[in-house]
């Protein structure tokens, strides 16, 4: 095992017990609160997540998307849990997908940061919300606010953090990109602005569709399961 697995590992423990600390610290009824539950419901919906994240087969790539986009579904289980359990679960969910994924990394771990960022501004955006109206208007306006702000973000860091790291530091010519952009969407003109709007918008647009309606239907069936108040 090497230093940088090492470090990752007792980064998540660290990670795992402070978001332990800052549940129980919010958490309004204290003695509901049960660390060996909550880390056990983190620990399953983190293992379904992470599976869905890092597993090839549950990563699809559409054509009409250039080949470097792919829909993955490993927000599905942070939305449950989160919906389910509160939104510091929902990003602790988050959080061992993450960790578990970056000693594997292939974009020296930008690329799985930037993952957390925006599923983290889309999941918790929209438990939140949820949180204070549990009802399906809730959920609808939730899943639309979160949403227009991840688009939002995403957006922002294609054109300011994604492309330059994959053109400056990973060393692919903008020519290069811009080709397999064009690739599969012949409007873009530019990797940037023309870029965001052409294909990251309609594309996380799509994905968050897919993941709501995915979240919608799972949940719909298990809420009355999940969300018991006694162990």
């Amino acid at each position: 095992m090497d230093l940088t697995s090492i470090l990752t590992i007792i980064g998540f423990i660290l990670l795992i017990v402070l978001t332990i600390k800052v549940y129980g610290r919010f958490n309004k009824k204290e003695s509901d609160f049960n660390p060996i539950r909550f880390m056990a419901r983190v620990a399953v919906f983190g293992a379904i997540s992470t599976i869905l994240y890092v597993v090839p087969i549950f990563n699809i790539k559409l054509p009409i998307f250039p080949s470097f986009l792919s829909i993955h579904f490993d927000e599905v289980p942070a939305f449950i849990c989160g919906y389910a359990y509160g939104p510091v679960a929902a990003i602790a969910v988050l959080l061992v997908k993450t960790f578990i994924k970056l000693p594997f990394t292939s974009t020296l771990t930008v690329g799985e940061w930037t993952d957390l960022i925006l599923s983290s501004v889309f999941v918790v955006t929209s438990c939140l919300i949820y949180k204070k109206h549990r009802t399906l208007k809730g959920a609808v306006v939730g899943f639309l606010i979160s949403s227009a702000v991840q688009i939002v973000v995403a957006m922002f860091l294609n054109v300011y953090v994604m492309i330059p790291f994959y053109s400056n530091v990973m060393g692919y010519p903008i020519s290069a990109l811009l080709s397999m952009m064009q690739k599969a969407i012949p409007a873009i003109s530019d990797i940037q602005w023309s870029y965001a709007l052409l294909c990251v918008l309609p594309f996380n647009a799509l994905k968050d569709f897919v993941v709501f309606i995915f979240v919608f239907l799972i949940y719909r069936s298990l809420h009355v399961v999940l969300r018991f108040k006694k162990s």
